[in-house]
């Protein structure tokens, strides 16, 4: 009597699924690192993650009979992928350029942006309608959201433009409170 093949049908398809995703993510992480510049972290990723792929591929070809390891692969690469953007939505790195253009009244924005510590610049321009107002305003990636908010709360129907800013030297930031500190302050409201 021939036993079911554990290792072929159950735990080869989930140790490659899991390699997979963990390989991936660090692909997807390294790819989205290069794009932002940070020179050193991405080729440590890039290691690792052709070390996992190298051994996954090796542990496939032995069992290359087996269907479920090929969609155990194909699954963990799908999820790798997911699992990496969140990682890198989640760590927030980088700075932004934000352009907003706005037909009128644009000190209450500049001030209100201003008081909320960020760094703005403004400039008179011709828009298709009339005149208008660009306003920038170089952001932390974590910090977008606020800005919108801030925006947003004094034009409604301001137009908006967010761009990747490669490198940025100087500025005005706002000073960051300690995160978890932070955390607890915004959950405590």
């Amino acid at each position: 009597m021939n036993g079911f093949d554990w290792y072929g049908w159950v735990l080869l398809p989930l140790m490659v699924f899991l390699a997979r995703v963990i390989d991936v993510t660090l692909g997807t992480l390294r790819i989205i690192f290069i794009a932002r510049g940070k020179k050193y972290l991405a080729p440590m990723l890039g290691f690792v993650e052709v070390f996992i792929w190298v051994a996954v591929i090796a542990q496939i070809t032995r069992g290359a009979n087996n269907l479920v390891a090929y969609l155990a692969y194909a699954a963990g690469f799908a999820a790798g992928n997911f699992i990496g953007m969140y990682i890198e939505d989640r760590l927030a790195i980088g700075t932004l350029v934000v352009r907003v253009i706005v037909q009128n009244h644009t000190e209450t924005l500049i001030s209100n942006l201003h008081a909320a510590g960020f760094g703005v610049t403004s400039v008179d321009a011709q828009g298709a309608v009339g005149p208008v107002a660009l306003v920038y305003t170089v952001v932390k990636r974590r910090d977008l959201a606020t800005v919108v908010g801030i925006i947003h709360q004094s034009h409604p129907k301001a137009f908006l433009s967010i761009e990747e800013a490669r490198s940025t030297q100087e500025g005005v930031f706002p000073v960051q409170q300690n995160r978890k500190f932070a955390l607890f302050e915004r959950k405590g409201k």
